[in-house]
């Protein structure tokens, strides 16, 4: 009987595949923040909500055994809170959007287990650097008059490639059947990312 060898696809180009699907680049929000349609109000109420979901990211990679990653990621929630939130003139609060609620609960079940933290934090890191840069540049050339320090957390992250590289080497050391649960982890994440941007949009929408 011949046999044919097929080619394994790793957990992390399969979570790639998820990632791209629901690409946070590409959501409206975002590109409405690149091209400088965003309002300010919009952006305010980001700060506001999206805040605590960057507070749960620390609690991710305790549970994947990073420590010293988790209290790198419990700093810069604080630099979020402290420069972009304040800079806006909100407080990281709430949140008072029902999708980011809902990715706030998704991420924290995710992040409570090593094999869904390891996904789910893939869902956000591996794409972080690139949202960055497009943040960053957007606050540089369209809201000049908002305070140089609202781009502090972005500038701390455009070139942050380690991240997901060191996820992609746990993920890719799993057993299949914990592999699977990291990929679904991070399909899960991705659709409750993109869900959160569409609801901090809709109210802002022209």
């Amino acid at each position: 009987m011949m046999t044919t060898d097929q080619p394994v696809t790793s957990p992390s180009a399969r979570c790639d595949g998820a990632v791209a699907h629901h690409s946070l680049l590409r959501h409206p929000f975002y590109l409405a923040w690149s091209d400088g349609t965003l309002p300010v109000a919009a952006l305010k109420d980001y700060a506001r909500d999206y805040g605590i979901f960057i507070r749960t990211v620390a609690a991710g990679w305790e549970a994947v055994g990073e420590s010293h990653v988790a209290g790198i990621e419990e700093g810069h929630a604080e630099v979020w809170a402290n420069t972009f939130a304040a800079g806006l003139e909100t407080q990281v609060d709430g949140p008072q959007t029902e999708e980011v609620t809902t990715l706030v609960d998704t991420a924290s079940a995710l992040f409570a287990d090593r094999v869904t933290a390891l996904g789910a934090l893939y869902a956000f890191e591996s794409q972080q650097p690139y949202t960055a840069q497009s943040k960053l540049r957007g606050l540089r050339e369209h809201y000049q008059q908002l305070p140089e320090c609202c781009g502090e957390y972005f500038r701390l992250h455009t070139d942050d490639f380690d991240e997901p590289a060191l996820l992609s080497e746990h993920m890719n050391a799993l057993s299949s059947a914990e592999a699977d649960r990291a990929v679904a982890a991070c399909e899960r994440l991705s659709v409750a990312l993109h869900d959160a941007l569409s609801g901090l949009y809709a109210p802002h929408k022209n």
